[in-house]
């Protein structure tokens, strides 16, 4: 039984290998996983912990790519299904060193055919935390529902709830995403949601509006870009300023925090202590091209060196 499954879509990134070389005919490419709940699936690997990912995938070199690399760095793809009817998403980065393009290939993919039937698959082996992202439910109709079942309905009882706001807006328009979002976030355990995203889709203005916009999760964890990530929950409110990072691209630190942060709840420490764990796996994961690379022995064996903090009364 893992300590933590993930479930969504995995495609395959292609991306320059020189950081700030962008697309042209001389590139040089590097193909790698590149999903939001695979990359926490990995991160969580590398630091001890057993994880699974499950997802659909076509049946074609890409897909193949993902299964051999889950593989390789420990992370469980057993129940994963592969659809030889649909294709495996795909997507490129563009980076000129100091902006990111991101160009997506994914209609139409065996993910976005996702259905809550996937449901019955897990059951038997259900999760300590079953960790997901809106992402998801912006695929199509049966991924809304597939991820509605498990966060709402609560499809594996007894599993705790980790659930990723993650806005893409590339995907669906605020007025459509807004209430599902709210209503998949107000029935989880453990939100995680960036302050932008907040204020886009609910108009929130700090963290504290978020809580009270979202009474009923055990703790919510609010991140305010390079400022500080704040958590609400039943140690209180504890914020801890993000820490300086040479920044080389910001795809894939939200899902890098979101992994050093369930890495925090799976150790039991405290909520500052997660949140400090979480600041240390995106700054990592913020110096490099890459969502996903080996972590130093300091993040894997340990906490990193306290970073200071606030906090205030319960929450």
């Amino acid at each position: 039984m893992p300590d933590v499954l993930t479930l969504g879509e995995t495609m395959v990134m292609v991306a320059p290998v020189e950081a700030d070389g962008g697309i042209s005919l001389d590139s040089r490419f590097a193909l790698r996983p590149g999903g939001a709940e695979s990359n926490v699936a990995i991160h969580l690997s590398r630091l001890g912990h057993a994880t699974e990912w499950v997802g659909q995938l076509g049946d074609d070199p890409f897909g193949a790519i993902i299964l051999d690399y889950l593989r390789a760095t420990g992370v469980d793809v057993g129940r994963v299904v592969v659809d030889p009817t649909a294709p495996t998403g795909v997507y490129f980065k563009d980076s000129d060193g100091q902006h990111t393009d991101v160009y997506y290939y994914r209609r139409g993919s065996a993910a976005s055919r996702m259905s809550p039937d996937l449901v019955d698959r897990l059951v038997d082996e259900p999760p300590a935390v079953l960790h997901l992202t809106g992402v998801t439910a912006a695929l199509s109709a049966g991924c809304q529902a597939l991820v509605e079942r498990l966060v709402i309905r609560r499809g594996l009882p007894a599993t705790r709830v980790t659930f990723d706001v993650n806005y893409r807006p590339a995907l669906w328009p605020v007025v459509d995403a807004a209430p599902v979002l709210l209503g998949l976030a107000a029935s989880a355990d453990v939100v995680f949601v960036g302050l932008d995203e907040a204020r886009t889709l609910w108009g929130c203005r700090d963290a504290q509006a978020v809580r009270d916009l979202l009474p009923g999760p055990a703790e919510i964890v609010v991140k305010n870009g390079a400022v500080e990530a704040t958590s609400i929950g039943t140690e209180g409110t504890v914020s801890v300023p993000a820490p300086r990072v040479d920044v080389v691209e910001l795809v894939g630190a939200g899902d890098a925090f979101a992994a050093g942060w369930l890495s925090g709840l799976l150790r039991g420490v405290s909520a500052l202590e997660r949140l400090q764990l979480g600041h240390a796996l995106a700054g990592h994961v913020l110096r490099t091209t890459f969502d996903d690379i080996e972590l130093p022995a300091d993040l894997r064996h340990g906490l990193p060196r306290t970073a200071p903090t606030t906090t205030s009364g319960a929450g």
